[in-house]
């Protein structure tokens, strides 16, 4: 319910100062609805599926939902989601073999229900013509933003924008996504090795050490790693560093070079250009951006 009125609070503050300019032609008019065989007569140019905040998601009964957003892109709206709403996006077929995102905690559960998809959870909002995806809870703001920007104006978009006191952009998912191991997969001597790399992770590891501690050869290790986990060791290993890593920037004082050691790189270089690859961030803006200690 937040986003949908976030969302209309939005559009009214466009709307405004759109007029405070003289800009009368590109209004944003926004409608809210809940029963689509009562109140979605007519044809909209652009359709926004809300997010949940529930974590059980059940498509079984909104058929006729999954046939009307359907229609209205037939009919050449935009088709937009947020957060959880890519499921009910994704019913629709329109986004077989499209780069798209959701929130990232429901990324394991939307890749398994939407195999033809192309998920990319690193980023807030994905672009697609005329298909957009958003990611977390509050992308809305992010959406919300750059269908002004595309219906009305990039300078009405970017007042709006201040006025809300929020950045224009920029932002990705990878910034707030943690890193949560599969550990249900079944496999008992994989689980074994990443019980092992919680604890050592800070130790210098190699592929040895951990099938060693599965118990399997290398070889069959990397196979069964990768089936389990969805990773390859190496990257698995890095994930895990780099969460360590979040966790000191974000509690500590220590230095990048300490952490760097405490997290098992002995060149902070290299810690360094892990850290930004997986986060986005280097970890000095990490560290502005989040620490508890500023």
């Amino acid at each position: 319910m937040a986003s949908i009125a976030g969302l209309c609070d939005l559009f009214g503050v466009a709307n405004r100062l759109s007029r405070e300019k003289g800009i009368l032609n590109k209004i944003v008019n926004c409608h809210v609805i809940r029963d689509v065989n009562e109140e979605g007569r007519g044809a909209y140019t652009v359709v926004v599926v809300p997010p949940s905040l529930s974590n059980c998601l059940s498509l079984d009964k909104l058929d006729e939902e999954v046939s009307w957003i359907t229609e209205q892109h037939e009919k050449g709206a935009l088709v937009c989601s947020i957060c959880a709403g890519a499921f009910l996006l994704g019913k629709t077929g329109l986004l077989d073999g499209r780069c798209v995102t959701t929130h990232w905690a429901f990324a394991e559960k939307f890749a398994l229900t939407f195999p033809r998809t192309r998920l990319n959870i690193d980023k807030l909002i994905i672009d697609d013509g005329d298909v957009i995806t958003a990611g977390g809870l509050m992308a809305w703001m992010d959406l919300g933003l750059s269908l002004i920007e595309r219906f009305i104006s990039p300078d009405i978009m970017l007042e709006t924008a201040r006025f809300f006191i929020v950045d224009p952009g920029g932002r990705e998912q990878r910034f707030y996504r943690v890193f949560s191991p599969q550990l249900n997969h079944g496999d008992k001597a994989i689980l074994k090795a990443q019980h092992w790399l919680q604890l050592n992770f800070h130790l210098t590891v190699n592929v040895e050490n951990m099938a060693s501690q599965a118990g399997l050869s290398a070889r069959t290790f990397l196979r069964r790693f990768s089936k389990a986990t969805g990773l390859t060791p190496s990257d698995y290993l890095q994930h895990l560093r780099v969460g360590k890593a979040r966790a000191l920037f974000e509690s500590s004082t220590l230095s990048v070079e300490e952490i760097a050691w405490q997290t098992g790189y002995q060149d902070a270089s290299a810690f360094r250009r892990v850290f930004q690859n997986l986060i986005g961030l280097t970890p000095r803006e990490y560290r502005k951006r989040f620490s508890l200690n500023q």
